[in-house]
């Protein structure tokens, strides 16, 4: 199994970060890890929600199947996602600071049937999935930030 574990700090108030990252189905918007996401539930975000995930791998794109598990709003978003022959579970924390929030992502990611012969050799290409996330992350959440400064 291998861990990811990346942090960022953004402008944007911890509700509203929290409101757009734990909505899996705005995934597309920050990871360029993923090709394409879309709800398959309706609502906004809650325990049982689930989003499905076209996610980049190699020169393919897999799909997977993610569940929110626990939902702290405001705070904190578990997702267990599957698909093909890789699972993760992503942990993502929100503290709100004075300037805007600090987010805490981690990312626990498994290889099954062949795939997992590669986990020794992929180490590299995750962190490089890992640090492109966050920053895609902080990209987005600062543009919301930059339009909600713009028009209040």
């Amino acid at each position: 199994m291998a861990r990811l574990e990346e942090t960022l700090t953004t402008e944007l108030p911890a509700d509203e970060a929290f409101a757009f990252v734990a909505d899996f189905a705005n995934a597309e918007q920050w990871d360029p890890g993923v090709a394409w996401s879309r709800a398959v539930t309706n609502g906004p975000p809650e325990v049982g929600s689930r989003y499905l995930l076209g996610v980049r791998i190699g020169r393919g794109v897999t799909e997977m199947e993610y569940d929110i598990t626990v939902l702290e709003p405001g705070r904190r978003v578990v997702l267990n996602g599957r698909g093909g022959q890789v699972s993760a579970v992503d942990d993502i924390r929100f503290e709100p600071l004075v300037t805007g929030t600090r987010i805490d992502y981690r990312a626990d990611i498994e290889l099954h049937g062949w795939l997992r012969l590669m986990a020794p050799f992929a180490g590299r290409a995750f962190g490089s999935v890992a640090r492109n996330a966050r920053n895609g992350m902080r990209r987005a959440l600062d543009a919301r930030a930059s339009i909600r400064t713009v028009v209040a």
